[in-house]
């Protein structure tokens, strides 16, 4: 791994962990979970931005497959250092220096519906619990996850493992669309959950404020 990668690691998290240490004294009367989540927004953001700008051709993505990573391949990856705990394909991916239009597209993926995610707690703390905003912040989560992580994930992951990548990087590319189907399952089990109780807690009111005759 070359020195500057390791320097823009380094980097990577002074800057965040000075962002959420900045956040914490912007918003003292808040909990931790909720200047963690709002961070992580940013973070997911300027990870989304950074994929966008990393791609070279529009036209294919997701190419040059199993190519030399660019330079601005390997600056983005500083957004994405602590997925380097959990995607040991990410890490594999410097090492190998390999691969880097996969591990974007990997990292647009994981992270396009990371403000969403975020935005649903946030609300939670701030009072709208149960709300109308919140119900439609949840459901444009699923509908953005699954576009992600099941339509655009499953192609991804197919031209991976059908490239002459690095072993391991197959497999992490083969796992982490597995965790993405069962974090999906329980995604839609969660927004029918909630569509289910809003439409009785309506029928309930209905019943409560209808004026018998």
């Amino acid at each position: 791994m070359e020195a500057y990668i390791i320097n823009v690691i380094v980097l990577g998290v002074i800057s965040w962990t000075t962002a959420f240490l900045l956040v914490r004294r912007i918003f003292p009367k808040r909990s931790f979970d909720f200047c963690n989540r709002a961070v992580s927004t940013i973070h997911a953001t300027l990870a989304v931005i950074l994929t966008f700008l990393s791609v070279q051709d529009w036209g294919c993505p997701v190419c040059p497959l199993a190519a030399k990573s660019s330079p601005k391949q390997r600056v983005s990856l500083d957004n994405s250092i602590h997925h380097l705990v959990s995607i040991v394909g990410i890490g594999a991916g410097l090492a190998y220096e390999k691969c880097g239009s996969e591990l974007v597209a990997a990292l647009w993926v994981t992270e396009v519906s990371s403000p969403f995610l975020h935005l649903r707690e946030l609300l939670k703390e701030l009072g709208f619990r149960d709300t109308d905003l919140n119900l439609a912040v949840d459901i444009l989560f699923a509908v953005i996850f699954t576009l992600g992580r099941m339509v655009c994930g499953p192609y991804i992951t197919y031209v991976t493992v059908s490239a002459s990548n690095p072993f391991v990087i197959k497999a992490m590319a083969l796992g982490l669309q597995l965790v993405s189907a069962f974090w999906f399952y329980k995604i839609v089990r969660m927004v029918t959950h909630k569509l289910t109780k809003r439409t009785a807690s309506k029928n309930v009111s209905s019943k409560l404020f209808t004026p018998k005759i």
